[in-house]
């Protein structure tokens, strides 16, 4: 790779490989045999598992050397012939990776307990310096000393692993079921002895997602780069063969949340294939856009035309401050018909919704365009549409079309997001292009407001779009989404709408971090329909916290009728104690239940 690896650790959004011993065994290799040795019987099977996982998007691949120290080696009757197998373990992967990705020596514990690596202390630390010795001598990037349930012989291996080698370290521990270490050793605590014994970047592996996440999220409080490679769910024996059950879908929203919360590296332990590092990988293009460089600057841009004034570009800006305004989203079907979305749009406005808000692909799933929905929407329903435009679909020409037209077609409101990756669709195979985030794309937008284009040649004409975009309140790293929202309003977003808001601390904390922008803020409600619904939300949607005694609510309604009812009172008391404070309410209803957001504008 161009950039050290180091580097890009400090930027984030860094794709690990996936599982070596679980994709030998659904290859056809048994268990009884020893998976190291298969570097020098059967190199061209290694070499073709490291190629599919860096097809699948992974920037490091890790050398098929986790059981290959003298000690392990050793019980297979395998120890002499040590050096042989790392030097032929890291020509392989050297060999796929290339330039195109990092080649990470990875370093495994001896298989000695407690008592055992007392007395053979000094084997261990010979063990592990002259397998980090040989695989920088080989021409490794990076050595990945990991699994390692025991802290103390962790201890041992990145102390020998720094003693020998200069190059950098991730050092990762084996979490229990519990969410802890045997020693019972706090997260932070360990990563910040991890720092001094040695390593660069510090994680947790070899546990579920669920319980990785919570682990290398607390890890992160020290204030060191973490790492995170969960296995692909508990596995489970069937028809004797043991079968890893978590779907590459949910790894996928895992890594995303990982990725946000501000984890700098992801892979995937046990039973993880290509399919799940495939997804890790979309996420990763999700958090970290390529951004393409337009030839316009801000400079450029304020050098441009005046824009017309926010209250002639369109209703939403005449009445932007004035009074509450209420948006509701209505997004496109899987069909032809706008029959349905129309009519919830008039129903919507007879309740007192000011505006619809229409999705861009709403869950990277292939519907209609909501620009001919929204063409659509405000010819027969006669109300105005923000319009989301997401980064995911079009590249930077595709996006200039896009704008362009739906100036012509006389959509004037805009919301500008990055988007869901595809994984979340029924084509997770789809690219995902991302030639700019939101930050990219709204200052685009908001040089041809001012009748610039992107390569900075002046317009004849200027559009006149009141630009919008997102912001997660509960984001895991605020840090940053902060810092983003920063650069959204400086490229030229004139109204924040907030993800879903369920703990009043989280907008407590974005108020307190936002007071010196004067900008608009519409606040998200997402009614509940049921106690599963909320379950799934906190559970599954990055950005999405919903408090336990909200969850308890809705779990105490009955089903049905009387659960919906149940999320609305909890949405119009979230609004109530926050409606003196913003200048609207964005409305998700779920699932297409448009009456639940009536019931909400109804009750003020």
């Amino acid at each position: 790779m161009g950039m050290p690896f180091l580097k890009a650790i400090e930027r984030g959004g860094v794709v690990g490989d996936g599982a070596m011993g679980s994709v030998l065994y659904e290859r056809g290799v048994y268990v009884n045999r020893n998976f190291d040795e298969i570097n020098l019987a059967q190199p061209e099977m290694i070499y073709k598992i490291h190629r599919d996982y860096l097809l699948a998007g992974a920037h490091l691949i890790e050398t098929n050397t986790y059981g290959a120290n003298r000690v392990r080696l050793g019980r297979s009757g395998l120890g002499g012939k040590a050096k042989e197998i790392n030097l032929a373990a890291a020509d392989i992967a050297r060999r796929v990776a290339d330039d195109a990705a990092w080649v990470a020596g990875s370093i495994g514990p001896t298989g000695f307990g407690p008592s055992e690596l007392r007395r053979g202390h000094d084997e261990a630390v010979s063990a592990f310096t002259e397998q980090a010795k040989w695989l920088t001598e080989s021409g490794c990037d990076l050595l990945m000393v990991e699994t390692f349930t025991q802290p103390e012989e962790l201890r041992l291996a990145v102390q020998s692993c720094r003693a020998a080698s200069k190059l950098p370290i991730v050092a990762q521990i084996a979490v229990g079921n519990d969410g802890k270490v045997i020693d019972g050793t706090s997260p932070k605590e360990l990563a910040l002895e991890m720092r001094e014994w040695g390593a660069d970047v510090v994680g947790a592996n070899c546990n579920g997602p669920e319980v990785i996440y919570d682990f290398a999220v607390a890890m992160l409080e020290a204030g060191i780069p973490v790492s995170a490679f969960p296995y692909a769910g508990r596995p489970q024996r069937i028809e004797d063969r043991q079968i890893y059950l978590a779907t590459p879908e949910n790894f996928g929203v895992f890594a995303r949340r990982l990725f946000k919360a501000g984890v700098s590296l992801v892979g995937g332990c046990c039973g993880t294939l290509p399919a799940h590092i495939t997804r890790v990988s979309a996420a990763a293009r999700m958090v970290w856009p390529k951004r393409v460089q337009t030839a316009v600057t801000v400079q450029e841009v304020d050098a441009g035309k005046e824009p017309v004034p926010i209250k002639k570009r369109s209703r939403l800006g005449e009445q932007l401050g004035e009074r509450f305004l209420f948006s509701v989203e209505v997004n496109p079907g899987h069909g032809l018909s706008v029959k349905k979305q129309v009519a919830a749009a008039k129903m919507l406005k007879g309740a007192g919704a000011d505006f619809i808000n229409i999705a861009d692909g709403p869950r990277a799933t292939a519907r209609m365009s909501n620009l001919a929905l929204a063409v659509e929407m405000e010819r027969q329903a006669e109300v105005e549409t923000i319009l989301h435009v997401c980064c995911r679909d079009r590249n930077l020409l595709g996006q200039q079309a896009f704008l362009l037209g739906a100036q012509v077609q006389g959509i004037r409101n805009l919301c500008i997001i990055t988007g869901d990756p595809p994984k979340v669709g029924e084509y997770p195979d789809a690219t995902a292009v991302y030639d700019q985030d939101s930050i990219g794309l709204l200052q685009m937008s908001n040089s041809y407001n001012r009748g610039v284009d992107p390569s900075g040649k002046p317009m004849p004409e200027q559009t006149s779009f009141v630009l919008a975009t997102g912001v997660e309140p509960a984001a895991q790293d605020f840090e940053r989404e902060i810092m983003r929202l920063r650069q959204k309003v400086e490229a030229g977003a004139e109204l924040i709408m907030t993800q879903p808001i369920y703990d009043p601390s989280h907008l407590e904390r974005f108020f307190a971090a936002t007071t010196d922008l004067d900008i608009a803020v519409f606040v998200g409600i997402l009614p509940l329909a049921s106690y599963r619904n909320a379950e799934f939300i906190h559970n599954s949607i990055p950005g999405m916290n919903i408090p336990e005694d909200t969850r308890a609510r809705m779990k105490a309604a009955p089903k049905g009728d009387a659960a919906k009812a149940e999320g609305v009172k909890i949405a119009v008391e979230a609004l109530t104690g926050v409606r003196e404070r913003v200048a609207g309410a964005y409305i998700m209803p779920p699932l297409g239940r448009y009456e639940m957001a009536a019931e909400i504008i109804a009750a003020f």
